[in-house]
Order: structure tokens, then C-alpha cells, then sequence
């Protein structure tokens, strides 16, 4: 059943186990905040600069103010529905399958509510076999096999903004149905007959082409409606000087 009563991307948690540059913290918490996500989780007991995090934070240094501290990954997943290890390698000991980033938005959207928390690995070996053993499932991002490693801000940065794609906050446009659509072209054709412009029997040849215009553009509601009140305005325009 799809999650509806609970913000999808506001219950995602990014953990990142035991990073080696503070400047990467810095530069994932900037990927997230770019792409809606604010809840970051930190393992592991290492100090960090933060004169560095807040470098390449910039204006996203706040979620490294309200980051959770955890010793350990089973800690940092303890309160989740679902625990997601980002890697990109295979092997016997780790797990049988692994998720593109476009699977796992579909996988959370049927998620119930709660928690959900994505975990990244060290820059150097991501995560080990016991560590991604500790996580339901993995996920991995398709590259090149001539050079298939990323940065872990670029990890993170291309999962949240694929999570973000999916989130009512990124949906684009609707184009209008085919009854809307039919409407339009009428208002369309309306407007033509009132300013006499048909000389013969073109009202309907003149409906199709524009109606197939329209079709192939996928026009929103929001440009049908203009559309309409330009045609509507002509036909009054003309009305008036006759």
C-alpha cells in the first residue's frame, strides 16, 4: 500500500558509516538539502573539522547541526522500516541482488510509514560484507565499467535527486485529457466561426488541425485555459469593432 499520509522524501535517512573527509560530509549534506532530504546520520566515533563540513555545506551546514551521532550502523537503522546499503560491488558473501535507484523509489512508495534510511560506505571501500548484510537490501548505481566508482557526494547526490523525481515536489506538468482537449478545439473553432473567417465548409477541417497540434504538444490545463481566453477575447474584439 503507497504511503500517502507521510511525506516521502521528509522520512528518508541518509547514514553515512564512518567517513574519512569531512569535506564529504559537507558536500552530502548539500546534496540532500538540493534535493529535499534533511536527515542525516552519522557512525562510527571519528572527530571532524567542521570548518571544512561547512565549506562545502554552504547554506546546508544545518543538517550536519541536527545530525544523529551512532555508534554503529545496527544503531543508526534501529528505528527503520527499511535499510538500504549503497554499494557497487558483487560477491558471494554480500547481497543476491541489488536495486537500481529508480526501483528503490518505486520500493518506497509502497512502503508503509516510517523510516527509511539509505547507508553509504567509506570513501575508500565502501561498505564491508557484514555491514551491508546488516541493511534489508542494496542499492547500486549503474556506470561505466571502464570506471565505475564515485565520489560519495555524487552517491548520494544522484539517489536523492532520483527520490526527489519521484515526490509530488518534482511532478511536472499534466497534459489535459482528451475531453478537455475537445473542449479547447471547439472553443478554438467557436471563436473562428464568430469573426466569419470560414469561407466555405472548413469548420471541421480546421477543428482536426488544430486539435492534432494540440495533441502532440500536450498542452496543461494552464496553457488550455490561455488558449481559450485569447480565442474568446479575438471573437469579443471583433464583435465589438463590427
Amino acid at each position: 500500500m503507497k504511503c500517502t499520509t507521510q511525506n516521502q522524501l521528509n522520512r528518508i535517512q541518509i547514514v553515512l558509516v564512518e567517513t574519512q573527509d569531512a569535506a564529504n560530509i559537507g558536500a552530502c549534506c548539500r546534496a540532500m538539502k538540493t534535493m529535499g532530504l534533511s536527515h542525516l546520520a552519522v557512525t562510527g566515533g571519528r572527530e571532524y573539522d567542521e570548518n571544512r563540513i561547512r565549506t562545502l555545506a554552504l547554506h546546508a551546514f544545518d543538517l550536519w547541526e541536527h545530525a544523529e551521532k551512532y555508534p554503529t550502523i545496527e544503531a543508526a537503522v534501529a528505528g527503520s522500516i527499511l535499510s538500504v546499503g549503497a554499494t557497487r560491488r558483487r560477491g558471494k558473501f554480500r547481497k543476491y541482488f541489488s536495486l537500481t535507484p529508480e526501483q528503490l523509489s518505486e520500493k518506497i512508495e509502497t512502503c508503509g510509514e516510517g523510516t527509511i534510511s539509505i547507508v553509504f560506505g567509506r570513501e575508500s571501500d565502501g561498505l564491508t560484507d557484514a555491514e551491508l548484510n546488516i541493511c534489508d537490501m542494496a542499492v547500486h548505481i549503474p556506470s561505466s565499467p571502464d570506471f565505475p566508482s564515485l565520489n560519495l557526494s555524487q552517491a548520494v547526490q544522484v539517489i536523492a535527486y532520483t527520490l526527489f523525481r519521484s515526490s509530488p515536489h518534482a511532478q511536472g506538468y499534466q497534459p489535459i485529457s482528451r475531453t478537455r482537449l475537445g473542449e479547447v478545439t471547439q472553443t478554438i473553432t467557436k471563436s473562428f466561426e464568430d469573426i466569419h473567417f470560414y469561407k466555405q465548409n472548413e469548420k471541421e477541417e480546421v477543428g482536426r488541425f488544430f486539435r492534432d497540434i494540440l495533441a502532440r504538444a500536450g498542452i496543461s490545463e494552464n496553457e488550455a485555459k490561455r488558449l481559450e481566453k485569447m480565442f474568446r477575447k479575438m471573437a469579443a474584439v471583433s464583435r465589438h469593432k463590427e
